[in-house]
């Protein structure tokens, strides 16, 4: 079982906690979400419909928690990876945090303190590992705005909360 890391408010560690412990309980656990960008595109993905929440909702371009055993960037290098098929060294930056909880249903919760980073990336092909991912989409900063405020139904609830966040931060960079 994959561990992950227990936080208080302020992102300080706990402890470790099985990851479907955390998602089931609900526990607070840390975790990151990247958005990569080239000019003024996005990379987007939609999560693969087997996932055991949020499948075929589009989030931004890699998202996970950081390990018990790795450091904070060896989980993300890792994760990236593994969703996307990326081994080049890209230069990520944390631009903020913050904490969401989402109930999915009874069983199953999203209770993180979310780490977010951006950072460019130049190649757009992607070869996405199709166990993680259905799909994914170089979108506009405009097109995303405008899909953010008409579809929110599309886009995994932590993505709703950060993703105008990063476009005014790429905006204003």
């Amino acid at each position: 079982m994959e561990k992950i890391i227990k936080v208080d408010i302020s992102d300080n560690y706990v402890g470790e906690i099985e990851k479907l412990n955390a998602h089931t309980q609900p526990i607070l656990h840390r975790a990151f979400s990247v958005f990569l960008y080239n000019g003024d595109k996005i990379l987007i993905q939609r999560r693969a419909k087997n996932k055991y929440h949020s499948g075929g909702l589009w989030a931004n371009s890699c998202c996970s928690h950081p390990r018990a055993n790795k450091t904070f960037l060896q989980s993300v290098k890792e994760r990236l990876k593994e969703e996307l098929n990326i081994f080049e060294d890209i230069d990520l930056s944390e631009i903020f945090c913050f904490t969401y909880l989402t109930k999915f249903n009874d069983n199953l919760y999203e209770y993180e303190f979310d780490h977010v980073l951006v950072g460019e990336y130049k190649n757009s092909n992607i070869n996405f590992n199709p166990e993680e991912i259905m799909d994914y989409e170089w979108i506009t900063l405009s097109d995303l705005k405008y899909q953010l405020v008409n579809t929110p139904q599309k886009f995994a609830s932590w993505f709703i909360i950060c993703a105008p966040k990063v476009i005014n931060y790429l905006q204003n960079t």
